[in-house]
């Protein structure tokens, strides 16, 4: 059974070294938030001790999420939105071909792990799809470096979520400093699919509990039922080897797991 279309403002996600996250990059975290910034990321949820300002009113969340003064206030009175197999207000509109550009100044090996890592969702046969696009300029997701300070903040890439008119967000970056040295290709691929599940909807599957993946002390993010959408048939617990946990080695593979089909089925 598909789930229909569900419209909202959406999030915008960040995949760091760990998958989305380096436990070892604790700086350069900033005290001069603005308090309301602060209260309303506390709300909604997210570990509002942990934010960078990136400039123009723009925020990284938890390494994790980037997040515009805009899209905060606009979830004011979500509640939280924390979730495990759980996706975004926002979905792309189906039946959709996504076309897929990466950027010439990439190398080949990232060419090669996208092929890898969109082959894994064509071969669900989904209500999306995605193909190569003919050029940068035709395409719907354009997969490019991100920006030197990227890793100068310990950012090691972003990406985004569908927007209100069932659009996927049409860029993901990768801090080539964190991913040009990495060996498997099946676990660059991981990393792009991973990035893509963003564009296309999708939260952390332990975003609950991000010391799963991720390591350290419990970290609850919330009620997973609440503010987010729960994707039936998902298990309610954190879901080992998902493609969309929050951490995980950026030499790791993890191939969609029947789990994580069971989300996509559901989802498209």
């Amino acid at each position: 059974m598909k789930l229909t279309k569900l419209f909202l403002a959406g999030l915008a996600g960040v995949f760091a070294f760990s998958s989305c996250q380096n436990d070892d990059l604790q700086e350069p975290y900033q005290t001069d938030i603005p308090s309301d910034i602060y209260h309303q990321l506390n709300e909604l949820g997210f570990r509002a001790n942990e934010v960078v300002a990136i400039g123009d009113d723009t925020y990284i969340v938890e390494r994790d999420i980037k997040l515009t003064r805009t899209e905060i206030e606009d979830m004011a009175g979500w509640g939280q939105v924390a979730g495990e197999h759980y996706h975004t207000t926002n979905l792309v509109a189906t039946p959709r071909v996504i076309t897929v550009w990466v950027d010439n100044s990439l190398t080949r090996k990232y060419r090669q792990a996208a092929v890898i890592g969109l082959t894994r969702y064509n071969a669900l046969n989904l209500d999306i799809s995605f193909a190569r696009a003919s050029n940068a300029g035709s395409a719907d997701i354009l997969l490019k470096a991100s920006p030197a300070f990227y890793e100068f903040l310990g950012i090691l890439g972003s990406a985004g979520f569908p927007d209100a008119q069932g659009n996927p967000f049409n860029e993901v970056l990768l801090t080539r400093g964190f991913y040009d040295n990495v060996q498997n290709i099946n676990g660059l691929a991981t990393t792009i699919a991973h990035e893509v599940g963003h564009c296309v909807g999708f939260r952390h599957t332990d975003y609950m509990d991000r010391s799963y993946s991720c390591g350290g002390p419990t970290d609850n993010e919330g009620d997973g039922g609440v503010g987010a959408v729960y994707i039936p048939g998902t298990p309610a617990g954190p879901s080992a080897n998902s493609w969309m946990l929050a951490c995980g080695s950026p030499e790791g593979d993890r191939p969609f797991t029947n789990a994580d089909v069971n989300a996509l089925t559901t989802l498209y």
